[in-house]
């Protein structure tokens, strides 16, 4: 009888595990506003090291966050990696986040740089400022950000649309800094100074620069980065021509953004959320992703690529906490509408 009883228990298990003749595979489901190729090397050596095999869904950031929240708790994403903090908060407050608590990555990710209610987490760094033809800009004239609303250079800013987070982020600085009165006025200023409606990305208004459409322009610096190690001969000979400026450096220093991570709200494997955040904010990962990328890494112990170091590393970054963009979206919204920004 003893026998018998044993290889009843014994067969479920061996039907279970045998049938499929495979190992069960620990997995994380990332979907994700980054193109994939950016991202790969990084996920692959977490793969390697790990043994949690990460699956991704690409797509632009609208389209990601109307996607979890109509799959509801159905929805296979355990994480969400996307750029701007502003798109962050717009998630958070959408509910398809979930605070987590790890002190290595509060250890890891400075407090500046993530939710003050711990639902994302910055994971690098990028400076939009002012680009410039050297030949028809003195760099005097446009120190500061508030500086490209100066009557002197009318009709000589290109710049995206009012729709850009990018730009609605900058403009939540603005407002937190200088107040919304001043803010407004720096709007109707930089548009009074348009040397062309807004249009395009920000290769877009750095190739207007270049191209004598304009003589200044607002872009993220990790595109400049991308223009002199390209492998067309256009983009890099378009590199030499534009000048990078990082502004309010005798001040509040130059306004920063990320690209970031949060865990979503229904995640079925969090804890491997929780390990990838954590793995992509180690310095391995740092250096890897600033030096491909040339971007910026949220530490300042981290190497970063030669491509970086030739317009200056390190500045003096804006230290206010990225949460008051987000906080601040809608107003600076209003304002760009009042500000006819278009």
């Amino acid at each position: 009888m003893l026998s018998k009883y044993i290889y009843i228990i014994i067969l479920p298990a061996l039907f279970i595990t045998g049938c499929t003749n495979q190992p069960v595979t620990e997995e994380v489901n990332l979907y994700t506003a980054r193109k994939e190729h950016l991202i790969r090397p990084l996920l692959d050596i977490f793969e390697t090291d790990t043994g949690i095999k990460v699956n991704i869904v690409s797509a632009k950031t609208k389209v990601l966050i109307k996607k979890i929240i109509d799959e509801g708790k159905t929805s296979p994403a355990d994480l969400l990696i996307t750029v701007d903090a502003g798109n962050l908060y717009k998630a958070k407050i959408r509910g398809i986040s979930q605070e987590i608590k790890s002190d290595k990555i509060n250890k890891l990710i400075p407090e500046n740089l993530r939710d003050k209610e711990g639902h994302w987490y910055g994971l690098s760094i990028r400076s939009r400022v002012i680009m410039y033809n050297p030949k028809n800009v003195d760099s005097k004239e446009i120190m500061n950000y508030e500086d490209l609303a100066n009557p002197a250079l009318k009709n000589r800013v290109c710049i995206r649309s009012s729709s850009n987070i990018y730009n609605q982020s900058l403009l939540a600085s603005l407002i937190h800094h200088n107040g919304e009165k001043s803010a407004l006025a720096w709007a109707k200023g930089v548009v009074n100074n348009f040397s062309r409606d807004p249009k395009g990305n920000d290769r877009g208004q750095m190739a207007a620069v270049v191209l004598g459409k304009c003589d200044v322009t607002l872009a993220n610096t990790y595109y400049l980065g991308k223009w002199i190690s390209s492998k067309k001969d256009t983009e890099r000979e378009y590199a030499k021509k534009i000048k990078v400026l990082f502004p309010n450096q005798d001040n509040r220093g130059s306004h920063i953004n990320i690209s970031g991570a949060l865990v979503t709200k229904n995640s079925k494997n969090k804890a491997n959320a929780v390990k990838l955040i954590e793995f992509l904010a180690s310095d391995k990962a740092q250096e890897i992703y600033s030096k491909q990328n040339h971007e910026y890494p949220i530490r300042p112990n981290i190497k970063v690529s030669d491509v970086v170091k030739l317009w200056g590393y390190p500045f003096k970054m804006d230290s206010l906490n990225l949460t008051i963009l987000g906080d601040l979206n809608d107003k600076a919204g209003k304002i760009f509408d009042i500000a006819k920004w278009k």
